[in-house]
């Protein structure tokens, strides 16, 4: 079986539909350790990865689910992902000058 290229980072669904990330890679030691959707941290070595028979997907819309967050525990808005502009209310407003 032909195993997706793997990144920290990447996303990926096993054949059993379970999300999962991968969270660190060792190429030399050939191993793999992921964060399930569910926060759930496993480790497997290349032949027990190449057994999931995973598929790469985006990001799931709620990266947040995993890390059990809220808008309040670190002041950022988990609305709205990393790098998206968000319209400042009082740009509508002439300036007075």
């Amino acid at each position: 079986m032909n195993s997706p290229r793997i990144h920290i980072g990447d996303w990926f669904k096993t054949v059993d539909g379970d999300n999962l990330e991968v969270v660190a890679f060792d190429p030399d030691d050939g191993v793999v350790e992921v964060q399930f959707y569910d926060g759930t941290v496993e480790e497997y070595d290349m032949e027990d990865w190449e057994s999931l028979e995973v598929k790469p997907i985006a990001p799931p819309e709620d990266w947040s689910g995993s890390y059990d967050l809220s808008k309040d525990d670190y002041g950022v808005d988990l609305d709205h992902p990393a790098g998206e502009i968000i319209p400042n209310p009082l740009d509508h407003l002439e300036d007075s000058d």
